[in-house]
């Protein structure tokens, strides 16, 4: 069954992150294929189309903020994790409106549905160390 709502939104984002990673489709492209798809009739096509934007807009931003709570070079982690941690450092800054154990949770149900065996540990582990610097500043 489709995901409602803003977890539908956030399960199109990470497939969506995923491709331009392996594909480099730029962000109309995926917009259209995500949000015309059958997946989107659920979801929040608003809240998509909004953190899409965050996150294509400020990748290089992203990956730096990313290197500092990782403990491996952002190259190299896995292209699904990575787009997770795109999403949810994405949220955690811009949406205050989101808990950030809303963001956190929903980070590692995607990486158990959609990354490796254990990814979910460390995407959560990335994203606690996130959520402590976002929440100081």
């Amino acid at each position: 069954m489709a995901k409602t709502g803003r977890s539908g939104s956030r399960r199109l984002l990470v497939q969506a992150l995923y491709q331009y990673q392996i594909a480099g489709h730029d962000q109309a492209y995926l917009r259209a294929q995500y949000l015309n798809g059958k997946e989107a009739v659920r979801a929040d096509k608003a809240y998509f189309d909004e953190l899409l934007g965050e996150v294509l807009d400020s990748l290089a931003s992203l990956d730096e903020r990313i290197a500092v709570w990782a403990d491996r070079p952002v190259e190299q982690i896995d292209p699904v994790e990575r787009a997770v941690l795109w999403l949810g450092v994405a949220e955690l800054d811009n949406h205050p409106d989101v808990p950030p154990k809303v963001v956190i949770n929903e980070a590692i149900e995607l990486c158990k549905t959609f990354g490796s065996q254990d990814g979910y540990r460390y995407v959560n582990a990335v994203l606690d160390r996130a959520n402590k610097d976002i929440q100081r500043n």
